[in-house]
């Protein structure tokens, strides 16, 4: 099995591209469930933030895993591949494995070393996890990279200097008016991201702070945290009137302010400048609105120079961070050699247990008369014989294993203690298991569809 990760990121893909492959939130288990059935694929995780899309996948037939993913995102999103192609990396084995520990300690991250991405990974390794995508080797995997970016954030500190892309909004802001004194800002969403760009604003002297949000309570929460003013949508252009600042990070996948919108507001503003920022993805504000006189508009992607200025404690950080990671790479590696281990441990114990049961029968015909407690000493002493003959051996496969040969190891090992009878029984149990979990699984797509079609009979079969 190998190891593939499939994705676009802000360094592959302008926002403009990024923004059509962005999976709402209801439907990542479907999507889960749908990269799982795609051919070839054995497990899989999706991860996908404001500025990546990633697919995880553990996949069988390495060289084809390639044109299962790009048509899977192509039937998903409905963007054909020779759009998206370009943009799209693909790493495979040691170089997926690597990119996801950087990823997941925030190496690979606009902000260097931002800590938000860490739950975001987490968040999304326990979702497939309940959506039982993943196997043996995705939950090791992600769990050690969950770990290995906790232990780098705390020993060497990455993320203690306020560098974020709600920072770098702030400090943007800061460039074009030289400071928040007497400012009015707006922010349209009252998400994380926003509760993190409200507190920056503060920190840097803003006068006044409006939260609008479509939900008003959720507006109100979070005004309520800064003693700023809450306001539901149908009043955003109200506010955009006296406002000097508008930073926007909604979830919407429509856009929130059109340039029409802005142009019509502008006529009261009697020419004050209007700095705009867009942190979301998909934008929120039309990118047509930059043409507008007196507006200063940026998008997510135009934060990166001043993210750059804040970074080079982060960076130094992150050496020891790339020290680490070869460390855990190299540990992952270990850990997989020895899988091969498993089954022919299984194979020995199982073997050595028939025998050991034969045995006891044989005794039981040549000495009928031993009563339960003589038994019951005589089975203790012969299965502590069998576990310390055993012990050796399988310790030293697992050494030999590890290394650099270690097929022709397991091979030996194989044919020395006679176990490929026992194997072969293993792998026809787990094929059955195999089989019986694939035809539940069509049993209960065949219910599920004859339950959309009893309900919805144009609507199911039309999905079809």
């Amino acid at each position: 099995m190998h190891i593939v990760v499939a994705g676009l990121n802000y360094r592959t893909a302008p926002v403009s591209i990024r923004e059509k492959f962005t999976f709402a939130d209801g439907d990542l288990e479907v999507a889960l469930s749908e990269l799982k059935e795609t051919k070839s694929i054995m497990e899989c995780v999706i991860v996908g933030t404001c500025n990546r899309t990633e697919l995880y996948v553990v996949v069988d037939r390495e060289h084809l895993c390639g044109h299962y993913l790009r048509g899977f995102i192509e039937k998903w999103f409905g963007v054909p591949r020779e759009e998206f192609n370009k943009h799209l990396y693909i790493y495979e084995n040691e170089k997926a494995i690597e990119h996801l520990f950087r990823v997941t300690s925030g190496l690979d991250s606009m902000v260097i070393g931002e800590t938000q991405i860490l739950g975001q990974i987490r968040d999304a390794f326990l979702l497939a996890q309940q959506c039982k995508t993943t196997g043996i080797l995705f939950n090791t995997l992600f769990k050690q990279s969950v770990t290995l970016a906790k232990r780098a954030h705390t020993e060497t500190g990455i993320g203690e200097n306020p560098v974020s892309v709600s920072y770098a909004a702030v400090e943007l802001g800061k460039r074009i008016f030289g400071s928040y004194d007497h400012k009015k800002v707006m922010i349209i969403g009252a998400g994380k991201m926003s509760e993190l760009t409200v507190k920056h604003l503060y920190a840097n002297g803003a006068d006044k702070v409006i939260v609008v949000n479509r939900t008003l309570s959720r507006a109100q929460e979070l005004a309520g945290k800064f003693e700023g003013v809450a306001g539901s949508m149908d009043k955003l252009l109200v506010y955009l009137e006296e406002v000097d600042i508008v930073i926007s990070s909604t979830g919407s996948a429509d856009i929130v302010l059109t340039k029409e919108q802005v142009a019509a507001v502008l006529q009261k503003r009697r020419s004050r400048p209007l700095f705009m920022i867009d942190i979301a993805v998909p934008r929120d504000l039309d990118s047509a609105i930059g043409e507008l006189p007196n507006v200063f508009l940026y998008d997510i992607d135009n934060l990166q120079s001043i993210v750059n200025n804040h970074l080079q404690e982060r960076r130094k950080a992150a050496l020891v961070i790339e020290d680490m990671i070869v460390d855990e790479m190299a540990a992952f590696d270990q850990w997989t050699r020895t899988l091969g281990v498993r089954p022919l441990i299984q194979a020995l114990q199982t073997k050595a247990s028939s025998i050991h049961e034969e045995t006891m029968d044989s005794l039981l015909k040549k000495l009928p008369d031993l009563d339960e407690r003589e038994l019951k000493v005589i089975r203790k002493l012969t299965k502590s014989i069998v576990n310390q003959m055993l012990r050796d051996p399988v310790n030293r496969i697992k050494e030999m294993a590890a290394e650099r040969h270690g097929d022709e190891a397991l091979e030996y090992f194989t044919k020395i203690f006679a176990l490929e009878e026992q194997l072969a029984e293993q792998e026809r149990t787990e094929q059955a298991a195999r089989q019986q979990e694939l035809s539940e699984t069509h049993e209960r797509w065949k219910d599920e569809l004859l339950t959309k079609v009893s309900m919805k009979p144009a609507d199911a079969l039309a999905k079809t």
